[in-house]
């Protein structure tokens, strides 16, 4: 068995093998300041042999040290888009949320319904407006729903109520306002948006 060499290990310029393994001259031309610096520190300039030996990214022990910034690095995630109606998702004892105004309002129909005023307090119950079809062709057409928000009885009017909760901006979302005149013209019911 052979003694192995401790690190920093030191190899003369011009040496073609160490042991067994051979010495890659691919190493990048030592600019002034590096060659300052490691005077000044009595450190080895980078040549490449070091970093393939710690065991780094070959790319990067060749990429010039001003250079490597502008590698991105494949662990590095995308920064995240910000939400088309810059909602901000939650969740509260394991139920999540599209919004905190939508969480708020939980928060208070929680509250009515401990006061009495609303029964049988439901979240995110769909509604189907149209059944599933089959075509001529053979295949099917899934079938279209609508899931409100939050769906109770009104104890004053024993009515049910349909509540959603949109912004300014989501309640002229098209596909919105589809589904909003399909529930009224299906199961006659009217949305109200809070």
């Amino acid at each position: 068995m052979t003694k192995r060499t401790t690190w920093p290990m030191v190899v003369p310029a011009g040496t073609k093998t160490v042991g067994t393994a051979r010495v890659r001259d691919d190493a990048l031309p030592v600019g002034y300041a590096q060659r300052k610096l490691a005077e000044k520190f009595g450190t080895q300039p980078a040549h490449g042999f070091d970093e393939i030996a710690d065991g780094a990214d070959s790319s990067t022990a060749r990429t010039p040290a001003y250079r490597r910034d502008a590698v991105p690095s494949l662990g590095m995630a995308k920064p995240r888009k910000a939400p088309k109606y810059r909602n901000s998702k939650c969740e509260h004892n394991g139920i999540k949320f599209d919004s905190e105004k939508e969480r708020s309002r939980w928060f208070h129909l929680i509250q009515l319904q401990a006061a009495g005023r609303i029964r049988d307090l439901q979240l995110q119950v769909p509604f189907v407006l149209t059944e599933r079809k089959r075509r001529d062709d053979g295949t099917w057409e899934r079938a279209s729903k609508y899931v409100a928000d939050f769906v109770y009885i009104d104890v004053a009017t024993g009515k049910q109520v349909v509540e959603d909760v949109k912004s300014i901006a989501t309640r002229k979302n098209r596909t919105y306002v589809q589904k909003r005149k399909q529930m009224l013209a299906v199961h006659d019911i009217t949305i109200k948006e809070i």
